[in-house]
């Protein structure tokens, strides 16, 4: 699955932010909603990071963090479908939700916390208070106008899910939005490819390719 353009620097620091979707133990291997090739992902990030941070005027990350999600976890006693129902992951303040270790302890200028009482597939939808959603903490495009950022790089997993559901978000927020491919993990090679078309229709530019596809 390769898109149509190669990785390249980052170009206008003062407008450009890094957002990392979701890299936490839960969806990393080990975890109970793992995503394949998560933990190299991680590293990859923190590698990235290491190199690419001054083009970066932000660097900031998302983490689901599920109080009470509702019918977003299946059932007790019943398989989830893996589309709209799931197993229990990332519950707050356990260490499934905590960023994974091979991530490192980059100095994220925000954590942004999504899925408290929803689903929270996207970054969008989160905001910088962890256990409060809506009008109580900020949410991460007013996060983002407020410091001036007006582009955004996508990393992180998964990338048919929270990493998809992210970049739609912000380029429909009017963010010109690049997917890192090469810094994300995918759960299935169909769900990844409808992804990828899904983000090249609306927009999104898709940088590389994603690592086992």
């Amino acid at each position: 699955m390769t898109a149509n353009t190669r990785a390249t620097p980052a170009t206008r620091r003062e407008h450009r932010s890094l957002i990392i979707v979701d890299v936490q133990n839960d969806f990393c291997e080990g975890g109970t909603l793992a995503v394949p090739g998560g933990a190299a992902v991680a590293a990859s990030i923190r590698r990235y990071f290491t190199e690419h941070r001054p083009e970066y005027s932000a660097v900031v990350a998302t983490r689901d963090h599920h109080i009470d999600p509702g019918r977003h976890f299946a059932a007790a006693g019943t398989e989830p479908d893996y589309v709209t129902t799931w197993p229990v992951h990332c519950r707050a303040h356990t260490p499934g939700a905590e960023l994974h270790p091979e991530l490192g302890d980059p100095p994220l200028d925000a954590v942004f916390y999504s899925g408290q009482y929803d689903d929270g597939y996207s970054g969008f939808d989160g905001t910088t208070d962890a256990d409060l959603d809506g009008d109580d903490g900020v949410a991460l495009g007013d996060w983002l106008r407020g410091r001036g950022i007006d582009t955004v790089d996508v990393v992180g997993i998964a990338t048919d899910h929270c990493v998809r559901a992210t970049a739609l978000d912000a380029a429909a927020a009017g963010f010109p939005t690049r997917v890192l491919l090469e810094h994300t993990a995918g759960v299935a090679a169909d769900t990844v490819t409808a992804a990828l078309e899904q983000m090249r229709a609306a927009g999104v530019e898709l940088v590389g390719t994603v690592p086992g596809r």
